[in-house]
């Protein structure tokens, strides 16, 4: 167990370089697994030169270039860029996001499906998610063992089941098209764990050839006057 994470799960696998984040298989409880890593620079600097106006907005790697940086800052930018080469050379497309707040749903008050709520991702294709907090708040990850998923709450489903109002052969597809399966209420004594800032994860996907249970996370409640600076792909 990893000493910056004392009270972490055992589906959590840790590693110390680049090459063993996206090359150490998921097998086992292992579901997800995370460079540790301590940065230096300021990356609260890259935050105030993005200029966010809205909610949320993504910071292209030649607008990231082009800021204006103190030493320190310039450390930050390095380290991203680097961050999102790596990935791109790995084959995946990541994002460099600012972001205030997410969409929050109150479409269905006893059922949101935002990004706030425990969930997994799921893809047609086998792919990993990945992610990094380099400023702000940090997602959280729920023990598997510490979540159950919201569909299969009698109460909760009784009112899908309401909400839904068809054939029961095709209840099931509903809460697949509405992402409803998505979703996991942690138990009451559950104990999701931060994932940090600077640490870049890879997080196991629902896909047709996965071996391992998906990983279940979510996003943080944003501090009021910080947003946050997020790597994901």
């Amino acid at each position: 167990m990893n000493a910056n994470f004392p009270h972490t799960a055992h589906q959590i696998h840790y590693v110390t370089n680049f090459q063993d984040l996206v090359a150490t298989p998921f097998a086992g409880e292992v579901n997800a697994i995370c460079w540790t890593r301590q940065l230096a620079g300021d990356f609260s600097e890259i935050v105030e030169k993005a200029k966010l106006t809205g909610n949320m907005r993504e910071i292209e790697p030649a607008e990231l270039e082009d800021f204006q940086l103190s030493e320190k800052g310039q450390i930050a930018r390095d380290i991203i860029l680097n961050d999102l080469s790596c990935l791109e050379a790995h084959g995946a497309s990541p994002m460099l996001n600012v972001i205030r707040s997410y969409y929050q749903d109150d479409h269905y008050p006893f059922f949101p499906t935002d990004v706030y709520s425990f969930h997994v991702d799921r893809a047609s294709v086998p792919t990993d998610t990945f992610l990094c907090t380099y400023f702000g708040a940090s997602s959280e990850l729920l023990p598997n063992s510490q979540g159950k998923k919201k569909v299969l709450i009698p109460e909760i489903r009784y009112e899908l089941k309401r909400l839904y109002q068809g054939d029961a052969e095709g209840f099931e597809s509903f809460l697949s098209e509405y992402f409803f399966d998505l979703h996991y209420l942690a138990e009451q004594d559950a104990s999701p764990v931060s994932l940090g800032t600077g640490h870049m994860w890879r997080l196991a996907v629902d896909h047709p050839e996965s071996v391992v249970p998906p990983c279940i996370h979510r996003a943080p409640r944003e501090i009021p006057g910080q947003p946050r600076l997020l790597l994901i792909c």
